[in-house]
């Protein structure tokens, strides 16, 4: 990371952007989606083993329930059988020993399943119901112990024992159906859970569908909307919006490789680009520079010739003469370099006129040599724009060198600019040649950095230039084209309003003036 770090630094601009975008996908938390989709599949086996989990124990509970209904029903058919034998012998006197059969039964029922009884229907109420087995048989030993005579005694016992008895049987009862109506609530239960584990998974399934579909398809459209921005030659870096990193990370850190690499490469073709049209421009200011230069040599040879018998005045006049031209030809150098020279915007109210002019000084003698006539057609109420007078006069030069190669030699090239009323107050600047035109399947894209239909000889950065200069003052270019009849070239720039000028601007047709 140090290494990457290193070379994003080394170069300024959208590289150092690249290089802080690139440190800052790399060190986020590691959250994958793989482990991410892992996640969602182990959430719905979770929900899906609890709902499991619980139909089991509900059926585990019913099926203790329903065990303790067949032992209460036993243990109530016990109690009941020693009652009726309690009856008859306390009626009879028949054989009470059944009765204690039947008690001895229940005892053993309700010893037997102690543990189980206890977690049905709780210590309290088992101890309850062994209690008052326990006096009810106590007192039926009692009653079998006693002699007939003694009826006194028989009858004390016989209330105490119908007593315990009828509670015996009320409690077993009660237990029952209580123990019914549990079982009933937990067969509706049992009933429901499918459809609320339905429901919790389709909830889930709903979640989980969310999810992925932020996790994968939002980023894999971000990544389109990414490359599609690179497409149209915006090579800024992408920096993270997400707290963790995953697959996309890489992806991104590569498409950020590959921006940094385009954008250095186009920051070389567009170098190339401009020494290229100063190449063609060389030509014609070397043309332009020959007047001055052979001036002053004349002059300065004159004086050198005849210094000793020139008046004083005439003396004068020769030095000023050359330092005219020399100041000349120094503006011609200046010229030339401001347009070569890479520098921040400086923006100001530009003179249209006095731009198209600046554009026709410079590719004049090439147009003449090419045999190209140039016609203008400048409305004479022009008003100013606001702009950088040196990128402006590049799209036009750019423009004017296009319809250059266009046509080859011979031709014309017509140059008009008007004020559009209808369309916000924009200055239309038309530049029209008669050249071979451009195909109708070539124009979406001449605007595209790297596209070019002139093969090896164009780098195709110089429409994509004018375009992005233009763009950036407020205005657009428009195009239309027929094979084989000529191009026409729209720039729209905005308009200042007169309201809207600086006292220091001049009319039309003279230079304004630079308040900066």
């Amino acid at each position: 990371m140090a290494t990457l770090r290193e070379s994003t630094n080394s170069q300024s601009g959208p590289l150092d952007a690249a290089g802080t975008a690139d440190y800052a996908l790399s060190h986020r938390p590691n959250f994958s989606i793989r482990k991410k989709i892992a996640l969602s599949f182990l959430l719905c086996f979770m929900v899906t083993g609890a709902v499991t989990l619980a139909s089991h124990l509900i059926l585990q509970r019913i099926e203790q329930r329903l065990h303790f209904l067949d032992l209460a029903d036993i243990y109530t058919s016990h109690i009941q059988q020693a009652r009726r034998y309690e009856k008859n012998f306390l009626l009879y006197g028949t054989d009470l020993s059944s009765a204690l059969s039947h008690v001895a039964d229940a005892r053993i029922t309700l010893s037997g399943e102690s543990a189980h009884v206890e977690q049905v229907v709780g210590a309290r109420t088992h101890r309850q119901m062994l209690y008052h087995l326990e006096q009810y048989d106590r007192l039926l030993e009692r009653l079998s112990q006693l002699k007939p005579v003694q009826s006194d005694g028989t009858h004390a016992i016989e209330a105490e024992m119908r007593q315990h008895g009828a509670q015996m049987v009320e409690v077993a009862l009660r237990v029952a159906e209580s123990e019914r109506q549990r079982v009933r609530g937990l067969l509706r239960l049992s009933k429901q859970m499918p459809v609320v584990a339905l429901l919790v998974l389709l909830v889930l399934i709903l979640y989980v569908v969310r999810f992925l579909n932020r996790q994968i398809l939002s980023q894999l459209g971000r990544v389109v909307n990414h490359a599609r921005r690179i497409a149209e030659g915006d090579f800024s870096p992408i920096f993270p919006v997400r707290r963790y990193r995953d697959e996309f990370t890489g992806v991104v850190l590569a498409m950020n490789r590959m921006t940094r690499e385009l954008d250095h490469r186009q920051q070389m073709l567009a170098e190339a680009q401009k020494l290229r049209a100063v190449g063609t421009l060389t030509a014609g200011v070397a043309h332009e520079l020959n007047n001055p230069l052979n001036n002053i040599t004349l002059t300065a040879e004159s004086m050198i010739e005849d210094f000793r018998t020139l008046p004083d005045q005439e003396k004068l006049d020769m030095c000023r003469d050359v330092l005219e031209q020399a100041e000349r030809a120094q503006g011609i150098v200046r010229n030339l370099l401001d347009f070569a020279r890479q520098r921040e915007p400086k923006m100001r109210i530009v003179n249209v006129t006095e731009l198209l002019g600046s554009a026709n000084r410079l590719l004049g003698n090439q147009l003449r040599l090419a045999d190209i006539r140039l016609e203008l057609d400048l409305a004479a109420d022009l008003p100013p724009t606001r702009g950088d007078q040196q990128q402006l006069e590049q799209v036009f030069v750019n423009l004017y060198l296009n319809a250059l190669h266009a046509m080859g030699r011979g031709g014309r090239l017509r140059v008009s600019a008007v004020l559009v009323k209808d369309r916000d107050d924009l200055l239309r600047v038309d530049i029209s040649d008669t050249g071979e035109g451009i195909p109708d399947d070539a124009l979406p894209y001449i605007f595209d950095p790297f596209f070019t239909t002139k093969g090896a000889k164009g780098t195709g950065l110089g429409l994509s230039v004018s375009y992005g200069i233009v763009t950036k003052h407020g205005g657009s270019i428009e195009v239309r084209s027929k094979v084989g009849e000529g191009t026409t070239f729209s720039v729209f720039l905005p308009a200042v309003a007169a309201s809207s000028r600086p006292a220091s601007s001049a009319p039309n047709g003279a230079p304004p003036q630079d308040s900066g």
